[in-house]
């Protein structure tokens, strides 16, 4: 779980989340990421804001290491459901991605030169081109 150090703390920053046809969401985002349980399990809190203020993203994630298997586990929970994932931790940053039925969705997140966390998801549906369904950057705050 060290390896996941660089992500422990307060990070805010603008997004865009890309949801159905229409125009894209303008938020701004905070994640809030610190370790449970001596270090044993990372807890993930996203929220994300309009231009009012008021909360239109919430998520939960928990991320843990399985010894056994020598892999990252990632269990992310928002607007009712949840997924599981194996997270790959990839220099300073981590990869996770799923499929389900037709849909592929991969998620990628690293810290920039200038230590900013710059996140992109993109989704493909069946034989159609990929598409952004997230982008965000964020700052690491006091």
């Amino acid at each position: 779980m060290k390896k996941l150090s660089f992500l422990a703390g307060k990070w805010s920053g603008d997004g865009t989340v890309a949801r159905g046809r229409g125009d894209a969401l303008k938020l701004r985002q905070s994640e809030n990421v610190e370790y449970k349980l001596d270090g044993l399990v990372m807890l993930v809190e996203g929220t994300g804001r309009d231009a009012a203020g008021q909360i239109v993203f919430r998520a939960l994630a928990t991320i843990s290491y399985d010894d056994a298997s020598k892999t990252y586990h990632f269990r992310a929970f928002n607007e009712g459901g949840y997924l599981d994932a194996e997270l790959k931790v990839v220099g300073n940053g981590f990869e996770w991605g799923y499929t389900g039925g037709p849909l592929k969705v991969a998620n990628k997140m690293q810290i920039d030169a200038k230590g900013a966390w710059v996140e992109t998801t993109e989704s493909v549906y069946g034989n159609n081109p990929p598409q952004r369904s997230v982008e965000m950057t964020l700052q690491r705050q006091p």
